[in-house]
């Protein structure tokens, strides 16, 4: 409900839906609120209104993405499967999601937020995505951790290593996918990265 009392004039999914293709194919920084207000239909009083600044549109975008094209990563989130079929879901469902033609190509958390931007609206932007990847980075972590339990890894495998291998390569496919990497090569690069994930024979 509006402050009023009377409901939005405007349906909010699509407006978020909007909101996010444009921060997905341009980035915060580079999205005005003059395209903002053109996507969404909304007038700057709405959009005010709604969301309060470019900068609350752009969280509320970020969280409808992550319950939408960005919820591929819960795959490494999955208790029910290995931790390495956990993993292997991660990247390849990733791969398959960054390099769909039918939204912008790569990932809005790793290509969205701003580097260094000044300002406190981009601060926040950049805290918005960050926060995003810490999780995604915690999640891949805890099932790095339920692998060696599971006797998958070795028992003194270097958890922040293997970690920071699978999140730096999740955060990389973005910038492959951009560059016109084909999505089999991708497959197969996550294929090796998975190959890393073995116990040593005894």
């Amino acid at each position: 409900m509006s402050p009023a009392g009377r409901p939005r004039a405007f349906a909010m999914e699509a407006v978020l839906e909007s909101a996010m293709l444009l921060f997905w194919e341009q980035g915060y920084e580079a999205t005005s609120l003059a395209q903002l207000r053109q996507a969404t239909g909304l007038s700057s009083a709405s959009l005010y209104g709604a969301f309060g600044s470019k900068e609350g549109l752009f969280e509320k975008a970020v969280e409808h993405y992550m319950s939408g094209p960005g919820s591929v990563t819960d795959a490494v989130a999955d208790a029910s499967v290995s931790p390495r079929e956990a993993v292997a879901g991660l990247l390849h469902g990733s791969i398959t999601m960054q390099t769909d033609p039918s939204h912008p190509r790569g990932c809005l958390i790793a290509l969205a937020g701003t580097v260094r931007a000044p300002g406190a609206a981009e601060a926040r932007a950049r805290k918005v995505v960050a926060a995003r990847r810490a999780t995604d980075r915690a999640r891949i972590r805890a099932c790095v951790v339920r692998g060696i339990a599971a006797g998958e890894l070795a028992e003194d495998a270097d958890i922040e290593g293997v970690t920071s291998m699978i999140h730096g390569f999740l955060l990389g496919v973005s910038t492959q996918v951009c560059d016109g990497t084909p999505a089999r090569d991708l497959h197969a690069a996550a294929d090796a990265v998975l190959a890393n994930w073995a116990a040593p024979v005894r």
